[in-house]
């Protein structure tokens, strides 16, 4: 293995770049939320909730603007019969964030939530927590891996170096700095990352461009001008209509309810900023794709008999996941492929620390805090975070060199997200009487739905044969192998998740009903959903002794819900003067 010594030399300057300014946003921020009373936890969590506009618009673009997201883009606009207009990510993930500012930015900030999984905790209960918890670490975990499998690959693209050196290096240094300074050496170190990633990616483009073995970009997204290469503006055919506007979907909706998201919404100084964030990031994702763009249709356009990578092209290598690296190697000058190295290396990292600080949050606050250890002191849960923070850097670590598998793991998870998560948080925030029964139901049908489907890049089979599907084959042109997969056309992932906001709201409102009416006696109810919402504790204008169906002295031996007696530790009032709060179970809708 010929290792590279300037590229080797060029990735080291920009990690040290990183590692300081990470431990200067450490330093700088150390005795912040001090003055305030705030928490340490909190403020590793959130960072004090005063990232302001310049600093919190940069770490929300960098943490969609990841390696997946800018390797992804250009392999989509690179592959023959799917082109520019299977590259969904740029405005899937620009409308998720413009979507999340409409709706979502504002109530979650302004009730003063410290992690996406407090209002379903606040609602439904610990135990419902916890079960919400595993999709969304599995998103976090597996999606961190696959950007440090893809930076791994890139790096040993470009400067012939080991993968798994690459990934074990890189992990380490996002590991090292977000335990140093949490979400201030994230932000801090985002706003690097990002003009990183601007500028390397955009000084290769008029170099890779000039290339004499590429044809005008203009004249090949309309015609075809090299064997086995499409049009790289790429069209749908009609069979494939649902199957595009269901990834699309999950894409703009599964996009929300992200603890990466959230985190940077509930940092922000206010709920307008919050919003503000959202609509500045969804801008930058967009100017961030063009040259990801660029590069692929680069790729489409190459001759590359004419260049050093050889006649066989990187789609019959099996290697079109690596296009971006491989036109920054071989069609631009060294010196210029190394900025471009250290464009999609800042991606990664971008995308890796704020991950593995997400997962860490919920764990450290929802369920070993608020499920386990309700007493435990600030210092206690700091600690808990540092170590969950190495935890869980090191299984996405360990999981990224598992490059077989990885990608399909993520893909899986990403989806449980979308079908699981996102119908629960629109039930907790703007649909009224939902209750812990509901959220059970909708996670098991959303679930079995969705994994009914089968993953192709897991090679996990369907049980559920939706409307529309087919048999795909799919030949791999360096092992000449040939592979049967099962292709759903049906938009069976929407349909899953419309079925588990319905099999919530359904199940809820049904359960309510066969309490309150005494149907079924107040013992049965063994989630404490219903009745113990409306013991003497929590009484409001709709309990049960108000309907004479059941005394206070039956509804005593109940215990209120930990949901409820722990009100206050998932909503902090200050925050509450500045906004109106909107909840559906709020204490502002008693009187109606």
């Amino acid at each position: 293995m010929n290792i590279h010594v300037e590229g080797l030399v060029a990735i080291v300057i920009f990690y040290l770049l990183i590692l300081i300014v990470g431990i200067w946003a450490a330093w700088k921020n150390k005795n912040s939320g001090v003055v305030e009373g705030v928490d340490r936890s909190e403020t590793i969590m959130v960072g004090g909730r005063d990232i302001g506009l310049f600093v919190g618009a940069f770490t929300m673009t960098a943490t969609w603007v990841g390696g997946g997201y800018i390797n992804g883009t250009a392999e989509n606009v690179y592959l023959p019969g799917y082109g520019l207009a299977w590259a969904q990510a740029p405005f899937g993930y620009a409308l998720s964030l413009v979507v999340g500012g409409l709706f979502f930015a504002k109530p979650m900030r302004s009730r003063g939530y410290v992690t996406m999984l407090d209002p379903f905790q606040q609602l439904y209960g610990k135990r419902m927590g916890g079960l919400l918890f595993i999709p969304a670490l599995m998103g976090e975990m597996f999606w961190s891996a696959a950007i440090l499998s893809a930076l791994g690959a890139t790096l040993s693209v470009i400067i012939d170096i080991d993968i798994n050196m690459s990934v074990i290096i890189s992990a380490l240094i996002a590991i090292f700095y977000t335990l140093v300074g949490g979400l201030y050496s994230v932000a801090y170190t985002d706003v690097v990352q990002l003009f990183c990633i601007f500028l390397g990616l955009w000084v290769s483009v008029p170099f890779a461009l000039s290339n004499p073995a590429v044809s005008d970009i203009g004249v090949t997204a309309v015609k075809q001008l090299h064997a086995n290469q499409t049009t790289w503006l790429g069209k749908i055919e009609s069979p494939d209509k649902w199957m595009w506007a269901d990834n699309f979907c999950l894409l703009m909706l599964g996009g929300i309810p992200w603890q990466v998201y959230f985190q940077r919404v509930l940092s922000a100084s206010s709920a307008t900023y919050a919003q503000v964030l959202s609509f500045l990031a969804a801008f930058g994702c967009i100017i961030m794709a063009i040259p990801s763009v660029l590069i692929g249709a680069i790729g489409a356009s190459t001759d590359w008999n004419q260049t050093t990578y050889g006649p066989i092209s990187p789609m019959q290598r099996d290697q079109s996941d690596m296009i971006l690296p491989i036109v920054l190697q071989h069609l631009c000058p060294a010196y210029i492929s190394f900025f471009g190295l250290g464009a999609v290396s800042a991606a990664v990292m971008s995308s890796a620390d704020s991950s593995i600080l997400s997962a860490s949050s919920m764990f450290a606050r929802n369920i070993y805090q608020l499920a386990f250890r309700q007493s435990a002191s600030d210092r206690e849960i700091v600690w808990v975070m540092r170590i969950t923070i190495f935890v869980f850097g090191a299984l996405a670590t360990a999981m990224a060199l598992l490059t077989g598998t990885v990608y399909g793991l993520w893909y899986l998870s990403s989806d449980l997200v979308y079908v699981i998560i996102f119908p629960q948080l629109l039930c907790v925030l703007f649909v009224r009487g939902t209750n812990t029964y509901g959220s059970v139901a909708g996670y098991i049908f959303g679930l079995i739905l969705r994994v009914g489907g089968g993953e192709p890049y897991l090679k996990l089979p369907p049980f559920i044969y939706y409307p529309g599907w087919t048999i795909e084959e799919k030949v791999h042109h360096v092992t000449k192998e040939v592979e049967y997969l099962v292709l759903q056309r049906f938009p069976f992932k929407t349909a899953s998740m419309l079925a588990s906001f319905l099999s919530n709201v359904a199940f809820s409102y049904l359960f309510k009903y066969l309490f309150e009416s005494g149907t079924l006696s107040a013992k049965y109810d063994f989630l404490d959903a219903v009745v113990a919402k409306h013991s003497a504790e929590i009484m409001d204008k709709t309990t049960l002794v108000n309907k004479n169906i059941i005394g206070l002295n039956e509804m005593a031996p109940v215990k209120p819900r930990l949901s409820v007696t722990l009100a206050a530790t998932f909503i902090r009032k200050e925050t509450l003067n500045e906004e109106e709060d909107s909840s559906p179970e709020s204490p502002s809708h008693e009187n109606e």
